[in-house]
């Protein structure tokens, strides 16, 4: 087994007989950003669902700081899952709470010592890290897209996790949305210590904040590139260059 904070050992994803991705090996470290990428269809979501503990793989072990997370109970995994947070596709905010109170809710839950001052002191430290300072009275439906991001970011930042997770964190958002949420998982990273497991296809993304990336082929339902994005680029399959060549405009957009 691979040394790292959340590794994969032998992993097949997916639902009942179905297999989507088998044979998946690899390991993230602590404090980098680690994509999942591919193609529509190939699996990347359904694997992020077997890492954060919202479905058992169909073979193989997920290990989080060394201890194989589904041969522990469901109270053990729900502890482990303390340690992770999660920015949903659709950011997954309670529309009839503040974002006060979203923030509050796994706080409150996991953190029964803590007073309501302390709540709204955390709630407001939270969203001042994700640029919404102030914002703590506001409703969900009163922010833009990219705003209701940042709300969801601020409430997965709750517990102090030590792995984020994030599930095509640009959908929906416009290019300079997109782009200051880029900048946001990257100062995050740097400032916490975190590390980052993101979901997504959008190539300006992977340019702009990949450290090491996976590439999930749809053909052979299985990993077919582990690496740096600069090593995929240049010693890559064909498959994966043609990928990440489509996004060769975004790399020197980013650069400039």
């Amino acid at each position: 087994m691979s040394e790292g904070v959340l590794v994969a050992d032998n992993l097949s994803a997916g639902y009942g007989s179905l297999v989507i991705q088998r044979d998946l090996n690899f390991s993230i470290k602590q404090g980098e950003v680690f994509v999942i990428m591919g193609g529509s269809g190939c699996g990347k979501s359904t694997l992020l669902r077997h890492l954060i503990g919202l479905q058992a793989p169909l073979a193989g072990r997920v290990f989080f700081q060394g201890e194989d997370f589904w041969a522990r109970d469901a109270d053990s995994r729900a502890n482990l899952q303390q340690h992770f947070g999660v920015l949903y596709q659709n950011g997954a905010l309670w529309g009839g709470m503040t974002l006060r109170e979203n923030i509050c809710l796994p706080l409150s839950t996991w953190r029964p010592e803590l007073t309501a001052a302390d709540l709204r002191e955390l709630a407001a430290i939270k969203l001042a890290l994700v640029g919404l300072s102030g914002c703590d009275e506001l409703y969900p439906a009163e922010l833009s897209g990219g705003m209701r991001k940042r709300a969801a970011l601020a409430r997965a930042l709750a517990l102090d996790p030590q792995v984020l997770f994030f599930d095509e964190p640009s959908a929906g958002l416009d290019p300079l949305s997109s782009m200051a949420l880029d900048e946001l998982i990257l100062q995050l990273r740097d400032s916490l210590g975190s590390s980052i497991v993101l979901v997504t296809h959008e190539l300006p993304s992977i340019y702009a904040v990949a450290d090491t990336c996976l590439f999930l082929d749809n053909k052979t339902r299985t990993q077919i590139a582990l690496g740096p994005l600069a090593d995929l680029l240049e010693h890559g399959p064909e498959t994966v260059q043609r990928f990440l060549r489509r996004g060769e405009a975004a790399k020197n957009e980013v650069i400039q």
